[in-house]
């Protein structure tokens, strides 16, 4: 491997499980990469941080994955159903912040030397999905670090991106809490397609970063009483201070969902209330950002009728048991929910500079660049938040 120093654009490149190294990725000119749509950018990398889908997805945890299957367990296990390779071969990272370059003929509404959060899924913009305002459904999606498309992440020195999916920094934001803005966008779209409304009261199963942002975005939109659950008792504590008024409760993995949401029930509301009006012991609003198979049952079972639940977080099992009959039985309201849309960042960057949420508490740490899998096997361990890696210098 050469020197960091010698290479024109270095980037980390997992090949399997446990297997990268960096490498200089230039295109066929040997250059690094060139502005050729009018409507691009080029983008220096400041800050990468690791999602779980990076590192792993186990179904006993309550890690959120927030974006597909394929890109989880990818530093433990080299991908899932799409599987990189020594012939093939990805650069990782998706959350990422960054310092224009150099813009293209048609650009105005960026200029070098602006600093960007990174919007990192490119549409067709063409297709039905597009056309109908629902992007993040786009089959023709360009997603950074997605071996489907063959399409390398943000580890990288320098990333092309379209100029309408960065968003320029305030002044007073770090290029370290621009790379929240793009978990923040999930939790906005969590919220916004979950039709949470104003009083409503709100349990999220799982307190990573999806639920931490997604209970703190809940806040700001006006939730009554909200409720993390979790099995690590440090996320909860650290939740606890971040979101104002919350409450927590503590899941024993060991116990059954049945017998976990009738604990959780009785915490929630008194045994008075029980005797005198059943149906009532039930939440307005669960969000699911863990993935767990019991999480989701849990969360079907503490609803109250009619109540509203949202699937944020993705699982690492293909198929898992689903309490039919009472999702069936209390009509409840049931969404999937993918990544981000129209208008999600730019409602997190409004939330971000009105100071209605904050992020750089969840920072735990921040890796230099060549040592960037000290990162992902800090992840891996479930220690901190949200850890980042710092952008090539110079």
């Amino acid at each position: 491997m050469s020197s960091i120093k010698q290479m024109k654009n270095p980037s980390w490149f997992l090949s399997g499980p446990h297997s990268a190294d960096i490498r200089d990725h230039l295109p066929a000119s040997n250059d690094i990469p060139q502005i050729k749509d009018p409507h691009d950018v080029l983008i220096q990398i400041s800050y990468v941080g690791v999602c779980g889908s990076d590192v792993h997805n186990s179904p006993l945890s309550y890690v959120e994955q927030a974006h597909p299957t394929i890109q989880v367990h990818f530093w433990q296990h080299g991908g899932i159903q799409v599987f990189v390779s020594p012939s093939s071969p990805l650069i990782l990272g998706h959350e990422a912040s960054g310092t224009i370059v150099s813009v293209g003929s048609s650009v105005t509404s960026i200029i070098p030397g602006d600093r960007v959060a990174i919007e990192p899924g490119f549409p067709c913009r063409r297709c039905t999905y597009c056309k109908k305002g629902k992007y993040n459904l786009c089959a023709e999606m360009r997603f950074a670090a997605d071996p489907t498309h063959n399409q390398h992440g943000t580890l990288t020195k320098y990333y092309l991106a379209p100029a309408d999916f960065v968003f320029r920094l305030p002044d007073d934001m770090s290029l370290q809490e621009g790379v929240l803005v793009e978990p923040l966008s999930v939790a906005v779209h969590t919220v916004r397609h979950l039709g949470l409304r104003a009083g409503e009261d709100l349990v999220v199963m799982g307190s990573g970063t999806i639920g931490l942002l997604s209970a703190r975005v809940a806040r700001s939109f006006g939730a009554g009483r909200i409720v993390l659950c979790d099995v690590l008792p440090a996320k909860l504590e650290f939740a606890k201070g971040y979101i104002e008024n919350c409450e927590t409760f503590l899941l024993n993995k060991d116990a059954s969902p049945e017998d976990e949401s009738e604990r959780l029930r009785n915490t929630l509301f008194s045994a008075a209330k029980a005797s005198s009006d059943e149906d009532s012991r039930g939440v307005d609003n669960v969000i699911e950002a863990s993935g767990a198979a019991s999480a989701v049952q849990i969360g079907i079972y503490i609803l109250r009728p009619g109540g509203s639940y949202i699937q944020a977080g993705m699982s690492g099992r293909m198929k898992i048991e689903f309490p039919i009959n009472a999702f069936g039985a209390k009509e409840l309201n049931l969404k999937g929910c993918f990544r981000y849309g129209p208008g999600d960042y730019e409602l997190a960057m409004k939330l971000l500079t009105a100071g209605r949420v904050a992020v750089k508490d969840l920072i735990s740490s921040v890796t230099p660049f060549e040592n960037a899998p000290d990162a992902w096997e800090k992840t891996a361990r479930g220690e901190g938040i949200k850890n980042l890696i710092e952008g090539v210098k110079g």
